[in-house]
C-alpha cells in the first residue's frame, strides 16, 4: 500500500522509523540528539521545545521521509509548554520529572481535598511531573508568565501543530491528556475547574482527537495522525492487549496493563492513563528497580550487572532465607515515602555474596509483583507479561521473573517500540482516510522478535519465595497495602 514514518521525541533525542503500511517492516530509520544549550548550564527541567525541531530535522535527513505518506509523533510525557495568546512560547518547556513542583504537587491534593477526590476527579494523584503540578508552581514561582499563559500543550501536542504548520487548530489525543492531571479517562472530559485551580485562571487547551483520527495534513499533502506519548506509543508498538502486563526495569519500575475501563484509586498507586486505542493503560510505579541492583553490586564490589547476575545464579531460589526490601529511595508502591530497605534472615549460612546478590534480583521483582498484584486486585487480567529494559537481558532476571510473576514472561528484542507505535498510527489514520481500515481497529502489524519464558515446574518454589518476601513486608510495615 505505501510507506508511514514515526517519529518518536525522547528526552535526549528524535529517533524516527519509516515502516511498510501492510506489515509494519521497518525500511529505513534516522536518528539525531537533541542540540544542548551553548554552555550547559541550563536546568534540565528547562527545554527550548526549537531543540526538538532541530533534532527531528537532523534525524530526518537525507530524504529519510521521501515518499511517506503519514506521519505519527511519539513525544516525552509530562512535557508542559505553555504558550501565549499568539501562539509564542512564555519560557522553555517543564519537562522530566520536575522536582522543583514537589510542593506544588502536595498544594493542589490539599486544595481539592485530598488524594481520594484527585483519583476521583481525573483517575491520578498530583506528583510532581504531571503538567497540573507544574501549573502550579508556574503560577506562584514565575506569576507574570503564569498570567500570559493563554493555551497548554504537551510536546507531542506543540511537534504535531508545527509539522501542520501551526494551524488555529491545536490537537493531542487521549493518552497524551490523560497524562495532563487536567482530564479524566474514565469520563473523557477536560476538568478545566483544575486548570484554574492550578495556573490560577482559565487556558485554552488542544482538541482531544481518538485514536485512528488524523490532526490534520500538511501543505504537501502529507498526513500527520494525532500523535501520543512515549507510554502509549511503547504499548500500541508491542501491540499489547487485554490480558497483556507491561514491566519496565528502570531505575525504578513501572507495571502498566490493558483494561477495559478507567480505574479510580483512592491510594493514588494506580495512574488511570489511556492508550493509543480507546482502552485504558493503568499503571502502578515503584521507587526502585534497577537502581537496587546497581547499590547491590556497589556493596559487593562487582563491577556490573552482568556480573551481579552471574553471582546470583551461584545462589538458590529464596536465598537461604535471604529478603531484600528494596525501598533505597523511600516507595511509592506501597506508599512508604520516608522508609529505607530493610535486609532480613541474616544467618551465618546465608552471609555470602552470592545469596546477597540473588535476594536482591528476588527484592526486585517482587517488589513489582506487588504492583502487579495491585493491578490484579482491581480485575486487571494478566496472562502474559512483557519485559521491557536492559536488565531484562539478565539471566539472573529471566530465571526469576516467570515463577514470581506467575505468569509468561515475553522479552521483545530491543526496538524503538515508542516509534514504531508511532508509525503504526500513521499507517491506521491514513487507511481509515483511504476508507481501507476501520476506525476501530487498528492495522495488524507483525509482531516483535521476542524470547518466551514460561513459570513451569518453577511455579510454587516461585511462589514460596514471594511468600517469604510477603511476610517479612508485613512484620517490617504491617498494613502496608491496606487502602
Amino acid at each position: 500500500m505505501g510507506i508511514v514514518a514515526g517519529l518518536d521525541s525522547a528526552p535526549d533525542f528524535t529517533r524516527i522509523v519509516v515502516c511498510d503500511t501492510d506489515t509494519g517492516a521497518v525500511l529505513r530509520q534516522g536518528y539525531a540528539p537533541h542540540p544542548v544549550d551553548g554552555d550547559g548550564a541550563g536546568r534540565p527541567s528547562d527545554v527550548d521545545p526549537q531543540a526538538w525541531l532541530l533534532s527531528l530535522g537532523e534525524a530526518a535527513g537525507g530524504g529519510l521521509l521521501e515518499g511517506v505518506q503519514a506521519i505519527g509523533v511519539s513525544a516525552q510525557q509530562n512535557g508542559l509548554v505553555p504558550l501565549d495568546a499568539q501562539g509564542a512560547t512564555v519560557r522553555p518547556a517543564m519537562v522530566g520529572g520536575d522536582k522543583r513542583a514537589q510542593v506544588a504537587a502536595a498544594d493542589l491534593i490539599d486544595a481539592l481535598g485530598g488524594r481520594e477526590a484527585w483519583a476521583q476527579a481525573v483517575g491520578s494523584v498530583p506528583q510532581a511531573a504531571q503538567p497540573v503540578t507544574k501549573l502550579r508552581w508556574l503560577s506562584k514561582t514565575e506569576p507574570e508568565a503564569a498570567r500570559r499563559t493563554a493555551m497548554l500543550l504537551q510536546a507531542h501536542d506543540w511537534l504535531v501543530w508545527q509539522l501542520l504548520g501551526r494551524p488555529v487548530r491545536r490537537t493531542t489525543d487521549r493518552g497524551g491528556a490523560s497524562a495532563t492531571g487536567y482530564w479524566s479517562a474514565a469520563t473523557g472530559a477536560y476538568r478545566q475547574d483544575l486548570v484554574e485551580l492550578a495556573l490560577g485562571h482559565q487556558a485554552g487547551l488542544p482538541d482531544v482527537l481518538g485514536p485512528s483520527e488524523a490532526a490534520g495534513t500538511t501543505p504537501e499533502g502529507l498526513l500527520i495522525s494525532a500523535g501520543t506519548g512515549e507510554t502509549m506509543a511503547a504499548a500500541f508498538g508491542l501491540g499489547i492487549g487485554l490480558g497483556d502486563a507491561v514491566v519496565s526495569l528502570g531505575a525504578s519500575g513501572s507495571v502498566m496493563a490493558v483494561h477495559p475501563e478507567a480505574l479510580a484509586d483512592s491510594s493514588g498507586m494506580i495512574t488511570s492513563l489511556a492508550d493509543a486505542t480507546g482502552m485504558h493503560l493503568p499503571v502502578v510505579t515503584t521507587l526502585n528497580a534497577v537502581r537496587a541492583l546497581r547499590g547491590a553490586a556497589e556493596l559487593l564490589g562487582v563491577p556490573d550487572l552482568e556480573g551481579l547476575s552471574e553471582l546470583a545464579m551461584k545462589s538458590t531460589p529464596g536465598s537461604h532465607g535471604l529478603v531484600l526490601l528494596p525501598y533505597l529511595e523511600g516507595e511509592r508502591t506501597p506508599n512508604l515515602p520516608h522508609t529505607a530497605g530493610t535486609l532480613a534472615g541474616l544467618r551465618r549460612e546465608s552471609m555470602k555474596p552470592e545469596h546477597l546478590a540473588r535476594a536482591a534480583f528476588e527484592g526486585m521483582l517482587c517488589g513489582l509483583a506487588d504492583a502487579l498484584d495491585v493491578l490484579r486486585g482491581r480485575g486487571v487480567d494478566v496472562r502474559r507479561i512483557f519485559l521491557l529494559g536492559q536488565a531484562a537481558e539478565l539471566p539472573a532476571v529471566q530465571a526469576v521473573a516467570p515463577a514470581l510473576f506467575g505468569a509468561q514472561v515475553v522479552v521483545p528484542q530491543p526496538a524503538d517500540y515508542a516509534a514504531l507505535g508511532a508509525a503504526r498510527q500513521a499507517a491506521w489514520a491514513l487507511g481509515v482516510s483511504q476508507g481501507t481500515l476501520d476506525p476501530r481497529t487498528p492495522p495488524r502489524w507483525q509482531g516483535p522478535v521476542a524470547q518466551v519464558l514460561e513459570p513451569g515446574d518453577d511455579l510454587a518454589v516461585g511462589q514460596a519465595v514471594r511468600q517469604q518476601y510477603v511476610s517479612v513486608r508485613e512484620q517490617t510495615h504491617p498494613g502496608a497495602f491496606r487502602a
